[in-house]
């Protein structure tokens, strides 16, 4: 019963991610397509080099990504190996479905064509949604992350700085097109608020807090916590050091949405307890993120 148990948890949780990796996708492909597009906004990435492309050359978006994408694939998946390509080539191949079907929504509509501060603001929290939501259910979209996870297998450079110095290198090529440098400038706004929200979006699904509590009443205090978010507790043995006496210390970790019951539970135990609680990211085992490799 509990391979079998196991197997449909597996199950589950790959269709979630190839769930959440769709809506990632459009919602990337609305910052991109609606917002960013049609006002001459350059983002990062391979994205940022379809765009250009684009205004120069007239080559569509969804050709450019989707061939230079295809490419970078083949490398990877000879270089990293077919774990690490799977869901990014379903990411790949989704987006590129729906820039065909949106591309000529984008100039149809054309979004805040006098306020282009505006549509890069929008469109970066879009497509850094997109991105972080990809992320944090095992997604890429591709292109800048494949060439840094390369990089950074053979050399040690960190993921950040690869895709930086990448995407820093690909908006100002824009200034190649347009020759104004206020919308490089507008690319560097996408590229900040975009890092910004892909990080707010990984962390806050990742993260959880961490609780110390010291208390006479440890046992009750234990149990309830067990039994009411079902969360585990370890007792520790601890000594202050100026009384000298020793104590039992408890540690708890859980998700950040059942902070604020713990603590109602510690205060209808014992409300004299002593209770250190933190933030921690990248809580893995039993009941929190599997290990990724």
């Amino acid at each position: 019963m509990e391979p079998k148990n196991n197997a449909n948890k597996k199950l589950k949780a790959e269709f979630l991610d190839y769930a959440m990796i769709v809506i990632a996708m459009m919602s990337y492909c609305i910052g991109w397509v609606i917002f960013l597009l049609p006002n001459d906004i350059t983002t990062g990435g391979v994205p940022g080099i379809s765009s250009i492309l684009y205004w120069g050359l007239g080559i569509p978006v969804q050709v450019s990504y989707f061939i230079i994408n295809a490419i970078l694939l083949l490398v990877a998946l000879r270089v990293l190996g077919w774990r690490f390509c799977m869901k990014t080539i379903f990411a790949v191949i989704l987006l590129t479905l729906f820039l065909s079907a949106m591309t000529n929504v984008g100039k149809e509509i054309h979004l805040l064509a006098d306020e282009p501060f505006m549509a890069s603001i929008i469109g970066a929290i879009f497509c850094g949604s997109g991105v972080g939501l990809g992320l944090a259910f095992n997604g890429s979209t591709g292109g800048t992350d494949i060439v840094a996870a390369i990089v950074n297998k053979y050399h040690d450079i960190s993921l950040g700085k690869v895709i930086l110095l990448c995407d820093i290198i690909i908006i100002t090529s824009s200034y190649l097109v347009f020759h104004d440098w206020e919308k490089v400038i507008y690319g560097y706004v996408v590229l900040c608020v975009t890092a910004f929200c892909i990080d707010q979006v990984v962390n806050s699904r990742r993260s959880s807090v961490q609780f110390f509590i010291i208390s006479n009443h440890y046992e009750e205090i234990a149990r309830r916590i067990n039994q009411e978010p079902h969360r585990g507790v370890t007792v520790l043995n601890a000594q202050g050091f100026y009384s000298g006496n020793d104590v039992k210390m408890l540690f708890v970790l859980a998700k950040k949405r059942q902070s604020v019951q713990i603590f109602h539970i510690i205060n209808e135990v014992d409300p004299h307890a002593f209770v250190s609680q933190s933030r921690v990211i990248g809580v893995y085992g039993e009941g929190f993120d599997h290990f990724k490799f």
